[in-house]
Order: C-alpha cells, then structure tokens, then sequence
C-alpha cells in the first residue's frame, strides 16, 4: 500500500512537471516573439549613399612633413571609365584638411593614363616639375603621394611618370 502511495505521488508530481514545463517553455517562446521585432534604420541609404566608395590620397602633414592619408567619398561612376585619371586630379585639387599640404604643383593637368601590365603610366603636364626645388623632400614626396595613392589598386604595382608624354628622369623612379 504503501508502494502504491509513493508511485501515485511520483506519478502526480511527474504530471505537474511536465504541465508546468510545457507552460514555462510556451511563455519563454512568446516573450523571446515579442522582443523580436523588425529594424527599421532612422535614415535611409539614398542612391547616391550607395555609389560611393571610399578612396585613400596621400598628402603631407603640415606638422610632421610625412605623407598621411585623407579619406575621400567617390562616386563609384567617376572611377568607372579613368578611375587613374581621377585620383590624379583629386590629388591635384589638393586636400580638404587644412592641416594637409598638397604635393602636386598648381596648374599640373593629367594628359593621359594606362597600365601596362602591371604598371600604371602616367603622363602629366610639364607644370609637374614645378615643385618646390628648396624642399628637399618635396620631389620624394610628389612621387610617393602618386605611388601610394595609385597602388591601392589591386591591379598596380608600380607607377612610370611622363612629363609630355616623354619619361622625365627628374621624376624617375630607381628601383
């Protein structure tokens, strides 16, 4: 008898377990529902937001007078067609920073750009070789701005300098 006792109430307590856990576990799975809930961003991406990539152009410190990078928005359609030829002209324009000095003398143009092979060729206009002749590092660092800045290319190892299409050995790069 009292072996039945203790099964019965085994039995029962067993009962109220499951009940009990079937409950909690249907709570838990309602409660987990309702703090899912879908994200909605407080500004949309707009189309424009969407084309634009980010670019690294070397300039120099004003400071420290070594070459930093300065990140810069760029709509993916302008380097589409002569992506080279564009980061060339930006860093033409010069920095945005203040604090930033340009390496590229006013009034350069870009004639032309190609790679070849691996090699990216580019031809400016004689205005380039109007660099501060007194800097002593001012012609280095025209130089690494262009290279550092064109070789965040995957495809560019290497850049050649053209001066009215003809190699200018003031700007030639010893490797």
């Amino acid at each position: 008898m009292e072996n039945k006792k203790t099964i019965t109430i085994f039995g029962i307590l067993l009962i109220i377990i499951l009940v009990g856990g079937f409950f909690g576990i249907k709570y838990a799975k309602n409660k987990t529902q309702n703090k899912i809930k879908e994200y909605t961003p407080e500004q949309e991406i707009t189309d424009e937001q969407s084309r634009q990539t980010i670019v690294s152009l070397f300039f120099v410190d004003g400071e420290t007078g070594q070459l930093v990078p300065e990140a810069r928005l760029v709509d993916i359609k302008e380097l589409v067609n002569l992506p080279y030829e564009k980061l060339a002209n930006l860093l033409i324009d010069g920095p945005k920073n203040d604090k930033l000095k340009k390496t590229i003398p006013d009034n350069t143009k870009i004639l032309k750009s190609y790679t070849d092979k691996d090699c990216l060729v580019l031809d400016f206009s004689s205005d380039i070789l109007s660099f501060d002749k007194e800097d002593k590092n001012a012609k280095q660092n025209l130089i690494n701005s262009v290279v550092y800045t064109m070789t965040q290319f995957t495809e560019i190892n290497s850049v050649k300098f053209l001066v009215d299409g003809v190699e200018n050995e003031e700007l030639k790069i010893s490797t």
